[in-house]
Order: structure tokens, then sequence, then C-alpha cells
């Protein structure tokens, strides 16, 4: 398990590689990433987060991951500060040895990290700037993780 919070840039395709690479047993690697989404007034996004508590949500997350499917392994890049339309936010990898469990795995973290995770992000727009409200959709998402 492999969890990073930083402001650097990351190479997808490089991770998702070497990730791979890493995981020559697996039948399933799953990867997925989410960009900063343009639109013809937004200039920038910044992410804020606390360090050490965001961190340990995560790996809690990723943890819960690891222990609800049968994964080899996984991964978590998610950047925090500016960023602009069309930057790498976040990256989520999954490794197992049948794809249901790859993609299951990859899509609980995404929901989890979307809703769960202490991030705060904050759009500018031309003359304007404001913080991103969490949407009812990302909550309701979570509910088909119940009991499973």
């Amino acid at each position: 398990m492999d969890i990073r919070v930083q402001a650097a840039p990351f190479d997808f395709g490089a991770e998702a590689g070497a990730f791979a690479e890493g995981h020559t047993q697996a039948g399933a690697i799953v990867t997925f990433t989410g960009v900063v989404r343009g639109d013809d007034s937004l200039t920038r996004m910044e992410i804020e987060h606390y360090p050490g508590m965001t961190e340990r949500a995560l790996e809690k997350i990723a943890g819960q991951a690891m222990d609800r499917w049968a994964l080899a392994d996984c991964l978590v890049i998610h950047r925090h500060g500016p960023m602009v339309p069309g930057e790498a936010i976040m990256m989520v990898a999954t490794a197992a040895r049948h794809r249901a469990d790859a993609f299951a795995a990859a899509e609980f973290l995404m929901d989890y990290l979307k809703s769960r995770a202490p991030f705060w992000k904050k759009e500018y727009r031309e003359g304007a700037e404001d913080w991103v409200a969490a949407k009812d959709a990302d909550e309701a998402a979570l509910g088909r993780w119940d009991g499973d």
C-alpha cells in the first residue's frame, strides 16, 4: 500500500507502469486519474489539507479496500496546492488476481477519496473565488458500499 500526498505533479504513465511492473502475479491492474475540470472561466483550483491527518485518513481508506477485496496492493496519490485545468489531481491504482476485485476496490477508493478524504478545494474564476461544496450525489455514492 503506497499513499502519497504531494504538491508536485506526477507522471501518470510512469506511475501506472511502475505499479504494474511491481505486480506481475496480478491478473488485473486498474488505474484512475482525476483531473482539474476546465471551463471558460476557471483559472485555477487550490486544494488544502492538514498534513499528518490527511495521510492517516487516506491510509485508513486504503486499508479498508485492502481488507474488503482480495488486493495484492493499492496506490493512492493526491496532490495539494494550486493546479490549473487539465492537471492531474489524484491517482488510484489497484492490483488483484481478478478484475472484479480490482475494479470494485478502485471505485470504492475513488468514492471515499471524493467524499471522506480531508481535502478542501477552492476554485478561482475571473473575478471570483469559491470553496467547492460537497455534492449530494457524491455522498449518495457511498451508500452502495454499505452492507456488501
